[in-house]
């Protein structure tokens, strides 16, 4: 059957010579692999259109689905969203490829969740309209708000008594963890600001220095990793650590 979906494209493969192979993450059918043919070649009538489907592309997409297939086709589609300036902005693109390996490394299963999409889709909007200060810090507010749509969210219960965010946990104690995976001080606090923001517009209020955002980025995605099996390791993390400097 054809379904109307939009996606985002999270990782495309060549297959052959003219076609892909692509992973999109859709609001209709959550986590689909597809392949799409002729779109690496190139004609008088018909440009290649590949870079379509690279990654951190929203499309609006025609699509025939059947559960029992592991592999989909795209019958039409189009650019949903045109950026202005992630793909010509260096730290953009990379705060951008950083959020579409968190979500690809954090999807599991096949399945609809509408209002991780459009938290996706928001944020990306979001990023391509930020200013300097937003996109350094956009990083660790994304990866503290994704975390609500898998279920394993930091608890926002920090006050005078309960000020160390214990990372096995996923929140505030009173008393140090028999282990060290934690955040206390200054670190524990800017991360139960991040969890309050509710535009990313106050990112702008956060001075963060390099090594600050450097110690948050690593404990967030090692909380990625004590929370989903087979999580592994994030490629583009080192591409943020450099643009941190």
């Amino acid at each position: 059957m054809l379904h109307k979906t939009k996606g985002v494209v999270l990782r495309s493969v060549k297959y052959g010579d003219t076609s892909l192979i692509v992973s999109i993450f859709t609001e209709l059918f959550g986590l689909q692999s597809y392949i799409i043919n002729g779109v690496r070649s190139f004609t008088a009538k018909q440009p290649a259109r590949a870079n379509h489907f690279q990654p951190a592309t929203f499309l609006e997409m025609v699509v025939y689905h059947d559960d029992k297939k592991n592999l989909q086709r795209i019958k039409e589609f189009r650019i949903s969203i045109l950026y202005k300036d992630i793909y010509r902005n260096v730290h953009k693109n990379a705060v951008a490829l950083f959020m579409i390996e968190l979500i690809q490394k954090s999807l599991k299963q096949p399945e609809s969740n509408i209002d991780l999409y459009e938290f996706t889709e928001a944020s990306f909007v979001q990023l391509d309209q930020a200013s300097p200060a937003i996109t350094a810090n956009f990083p660790l507010y994304f990866c503290l708000h994704l975390a609500n749509y898998f279920g394993f969210n930091i608890q926002d219960n920090y006050d005078d008594a309960h000020q160390i965010l214990d990372l096995l946990e996923g929140r505030f104690t009173r008393d140090y963890p028999l282990h060290s995976h934690y955040l206390e001080g200054e670190m524990s606090e800017i991360s139960f600001q991040l969890l309050g923001i509710r535009d990313t517009d106050e990112l702008e209020q956060f001075s963060l220095g390099r090594q600050q955002r450097q110690i948050l980025t690593d404990a967030y995605i090692h909380y990625y990793g004590y929370h989903q099996p087979e999580f592994g390791t994030m490629r583009t993390i080192g591409v943020l650590q450099m643009l941190y400097k």
